[in-house]
């Protein structure tokens, strides 16, 4: 059982974040942190203990919140951990001070994951990010210095304004991770139509993938590390997870739980979530794409016959390789069309 936990607050909003956090709503900090608890409490009551073996705080920004705010939520979840469960918390670098990554770390956060997404002053402002270069090395140095074996950035690619120097300053520091991702223009963001920000070529997209793998090993299409998440890797896998937050989203078995995404509304209702129930069809076709994005791979048997030929003609062209009677992508980045080829 995997453990994630929204942290809706931000101190600013990038100029392309779609995700479900806010600016003006620092005010319900100490309500919403209370609901969370109501929540966790309720979703842990059918739960075994020592069963969650991954924990992950996301936002927004976990980093707004102090970390004697996560104390209950701690206390709370502890008796179900395993042992050496791995426990994420993504931070920004202006407000991840070393005295907050002391207390995170006291708390048993094990693995730190930086909003770095650049460190050129230039790519930075243009992104609408609010740190600086400076603070961002400065939080990743200060997170090495409290104890933090496992860290890990965030690096936004494929722009019209990529500094090369990114990928050179980052491998050269205590990290064992990066995450990458290129730049989209999502709806309702005020990158949203701006196409003469995005580069679109695959050679912009193959020439930065590669340079990260030759230094920290592809793991699946957006991550890389000398240290594999446990949280990622078990989405991948396809493994039940606790939804807890608002915005969040919880999944077992056939099910898929979505608590409110108002912050107002998750406060007075922490346990009200809609419910989405998946067909065995769903399942089966949400397996072949998540394990063609990543090192999990497919087992063969979740193919139809049908499918099973197209597969066989990818083995052949050596897009696909079989081992174990599971099938593994060889080319990440075209993982969503050799799903799409297979199932259609």
């Amino acid at each position: 059982m995997l453990l994630y936990l929204h942290i809706p607050f931000c101190d600013s909003k990038c100029h392309y974040c779609a995700f479900n956090s806010y600016v003006d709503k620092f005010h319900l900090k100490k309500e919403y942190i209370k609901s969370v608890t109501i929540q966790l409490k309720k979703e842990l009551e059918n739960l075994e203990k020592k069963s969650i073996k991954s924990i992950f705080i996301g936002g927004g920004t976990p980093s707004t919140v102090e970390p004697c705010s996560y104390e209950e939520f701690f206390e709370t979840i502890k008796p179900y951990l395993k042992d050496k469960a791995e426990i994420t918390s993504e931070a920004n670098p202006n407000s991840a001070t070393l005295d907050w990554l002391k207390g995170m770390n006291n708390l048993g956060v094990t693995r730190i994951s930086f909003g770095i997404q650049s460190f050129s002053e230039k790519k930075l402002k243009i992104l609408g990010r609010n740190h600086s270069s400076r603070q961002a090395l400065r939080a990743i140095e200060d997170a090495n210095r409290v104890g933090f074996e496992n860290i890990s950035i965030d690096l936004i690619y494929a722009t019209t304004f990529d500094d090369e120097k990114d990928l050179k300053i980052a491998l050269e520091l205590p990290i064992n991770h990066i995450s990458s991702y290129a730049l989209t223009l999502e709806e309702n963001t005020p990158f949203f139509g701006k196409n003469e920000l995005v580069d679109e070529s695959e050679k912009c997209s193959r020439e930065f993938i590669e340079k990260i793998s030759s230094n920290f090993p592809q793991y699946e299409i957006s991550n890389f590390g000398t240290y594999q998440s446990v949280h990622n890797l078990g989405y991948w896998r396809g493994e039940d997870y606790l939804g807890i937050g608002s915005g969040a989203v919880g999944f077992k078995k056939d099910k898929r739980y979505y608590p409110s995404k108002s912050i107002e509304e998750y406060i007075k209702n922490p346990l009200k979530k809609e419910v989405e129930v998946l067909t065995e069809e769903n399942l089966r076709v949400e397996r072949i794409f998540l394990g063609l994005r990543c090192i999990v791979g497919v087992d063969l048997e979740v193919f139809t016959q049908k499918e099973m030929q197209k597969v066989e003609l990818l083995l052949k062209e050596r897009k696909l390789t079989c081992k174990a009677n599971r099938v593994y992508n060889n080319d990440f980045l075209v993982a969503d069309e050799i799903a799409l080829y297979i199932i259609s």
